[in-house]
């Protein structure tokens, strides 16, 4: 499914957490927490300023970014989980 996001929105897909700890304990679905790491599949054109100017967006698609734990909108496409926020609720993009 192809999805373009709006303005300052970006499509992120939620990063995989894995599900044995440092000292091997395995963690179930239950107990697991919703990650605030992904990976930016889609985004905007940008935000259109006070004056009317389009400010283009920071992130890319590719970008691993860290973002707020309660904000955005979930979707399900695909059949995987995936989260459509603004670009002011990214905190950062994690470089590798």
């Amino acid at each position: 499914m192809k999805f373009k996001p709006l303005r300052d929105r970006v499509l992120v897909k939620y990063s995989e957490e894995s599900e044995k700890t440092a000292g091997g304990l395995y963690i179930p679905d239950s107990a697991k927490e919703k990650p605030q790491k992904g990976e930016i599949v889609a985004v905007g054109a940008g935000r259109i300023t006070d004056d009317g100017k389009l400010q283009p967006m920071t992130v890319k698609a590719g970008d691993i970014v860290l973002f707020d734990k309660y904000s955005g909108s979930k979707v399900t496409m695909d059949n995987e989980e995936h989260l459509i926020i603004r670009e002011e609720d990214i905190l950062g993009i994690v470089e590798k």
